[in-house]
């Protein structure tokens, strides 16, 4: 049992042992299906925190000749797998993290030797016999250990791709990074001494132009995530239960980690299917510390995309500020060249955030959006460092205009939402009542810290605008916010009680504020009206 070499089952021992696990041993039954195959190379790429490297653990626990995991499996999904036994422990286990090479290099040049005299040096330590044979490299190692004992390898590389990342100006090395993984994948001696191939990332695989040593690996992606989706996150009925065993409420926890879509087609009739993830290391510590908070800041990747968003280029900015308040923006994903530093266009800096988990996608209508509290957090603390005093002066704006709204002061109300709309001049092409609903938004982005804020809610007989539901109930007045262009806030009023809008909010028991704005295009004025209800 080595580090690199047939590792122990520790690693998973821990993960299970802890006071929260839930099941993804799942996943091994997929990657059963697959083993010696024609499709047995997997490429998952998750942003940081998603559950690739516990992942990664179970699937040496399972696989490793160095552990008898039987008992520890015996609990778990993948026992009840017709094939459970015919690969548990029976294969000789490669895998290794390259990120740990490359920070303990001198030099970026020197990773690839360091990484591949460690890993021989297992292999020596593991089968002595080979240090007769003098192999020349951890492939060749392989290989011979095959030829004598007919035991395939699996082989798992986390963080395979960040050499490429940190050394992205390196060709030389970039070039001989990839021959080297050839040895692992691409050679006619790895097609027989390979069972399974994984890897991890946080980005999918970058073309490279020239190389091809990973262009056999099935890609598994936050926009195209196929039948690994459920394995990497925490599923809705998965934190539902999470929520009951450990008290907490549901609807916050929604509120604040929900909002990541993922769908794929499965099956032989391609049935179509949708889950919502959620970032399962915040809902661990959401759950063991009892409170909800960000709680994932992955902020060194953030901070070299957010040079690029204060550029603006061809609106990027305005976009992301547009998310924050609530709305979706299209996006191109398929351009996208799998790299964090050579940005050609809006739709390539929107594409590296879903990768890396700052932004939702929605396959089916192709637009972006900011998934959930936690991560409106990360671009607060963008604009509040950033060059964006323009949006900072809109946010302290967004204070006053919900307390203004509390009071029902009406003058102040639409004073404050003409003022910050000049902030956001740049974002809004005002001209219809979508525009006016987006510069609302906009004014009350710091309500979200007192609400759930839901866009178009079913209510009565049609949809209300906006719904402000408090999310301590008690606390502050329920409201919902109806919109009027070139109408008056009146009328706004009259369509909520006329539609019942306020049966939206029949289960709250408290003050209602009905609040209606209108926007007069001829005047460029802003007009609103307060009125009050009480449920219960």
């Amino acid at each position: 049992m080595g580090t690199y070499v047939n590792p122990g089952n520790e690693s998973f021992t821990t993960d299970t042992g802890g006071e929260i696990y839930v099941d993804k041993t799942g996943l091994l039954e997929i990657l059963n299906k697959s083993i010696s195959g024609p499709n047995h190379f997997f490429a998952v790429s998750r942003p940081r925190r998603f559950g690739k490297s516990m992942a990664a653990g179970m699937i040496d626990a399972y696989y490793s000749r160095g552990c008898d995991s039987e008992a520890l499996f015996s609990k778990y999904e993948i026992s009840r797998a017709s094939d459970f036994k015919t690969h548990l422990n029976k294969y000789n286990v490669l895998h290794f993290d390259t990120a740990t090479f490359l920070n303990a290099a001198k030099t970026p040049e020197d990773v690839i030797l360091m990484m591949d005299e460690a890993l021989l040096q297992e292999m020596e330590e593991e089968f002595p016999f080979i240090m007769e044979l003098n192999p020349q490299n951890t492939p060749a190692a392989m290989n011979m250990v095959y030829k004598r004992d007919g035991t395939q390898f699996i082989v798992i590389i986390d963080e395979w791709e960040c050499i490429i990342r940190d050394a992205k100006d390196d060709e030389k090395l970039i070039t001989d990074y990839l021959k080297y993984l050839r040895g692992f994948f691409k050679t006619e001696e790895a097609k027989k001494f390979l069972a399974l191939g994984y890897i991890t990332g946080i980005l999918p695989i970058k073309k490279v132009k020239g190389e091809s040593a990973l262009n056999n690996f099935t890609e598994y992606t936050m926009i195209s995530p196929k039948q690994l989706a459920p394995f990497f996150g925490f599923t809705e009925q998965e934190v539902e239960c999470l929520c009951k065993d450990h008290c907490m409420d549901a609807d916050e926890v929604r509120h604040w980690y929900d909002g990541y879509r993922m769908q794929w087609r499965e099956g032989r009739e391609h049935d179509l299917k949708k889950i919502h993830v959620y970032n399962p290391n915040s809902l661990v510590h959401a759950m063991l510390d009892g409170t909800t908070e960000s709680y994932w800041k992955n902020t060194g990747a953030f901070e070299t995309v957010n040079d690029y968003i204060e550029l603006n280029e061809a609106g990027l900015k305005d976009d992301v500020i547009a998310m924050m308040a609530g709305e979706r923006r299209p996006v191109e994903v398929s351009t996208f060249k799998n790299d964090l530093t050579h940005y050609k266009t809006k739709d390539d800096v929107l594409t590296a955030l879903i990768h890396m988990g700052y932004l939702g996608y929605d396959s089916e209508t192709g637009e972006a959006f900011v998934p959930n509290e936690e991560v409106r957090e990360v671009f607060e603390s963008a604009v509040k460092v950033g060059d964006w005093t323009d949006v900072q002066d809109a946010l302290r704006s967004s204070d006053a205009l919900l307390k203004a709204t509390w009071a029902g002061d009406e003058k102040k109300v639409a004073e404050v939402i003409g003022r910050s709309r000049q902030d956001y001049a740049s974002i809004i092409n005002f001209n219809d009542e979508n525009a006016l609903a987006c510069a609302v938004m906009m004014s009350y982005y710091t309500a979200r810290k007192h609400y759930y804020v839901k866009r178009e809610l079913p209510a009565g007989r049609g949809f209300a605008d906006i719904a402000f539901i408090p999310r301590n109930e008690g606390g502050h007045p329920a409201m919902i916010v109806e919109l009027k262009w070139n109408r008056s806030a009146k009328a706004a009023i009259k369509q909520i009680r006329d539609r019942e809008y306020a049966g939206a909010l029949s289960d709250y028991r408290g003050e209602i504020l009905l609040v209606g704005i209108n926007y007069t295009k001829k005047t460029g004025r802003y007009g609103c009206r307060i009125e009050k209800l009480t449920n219960g």
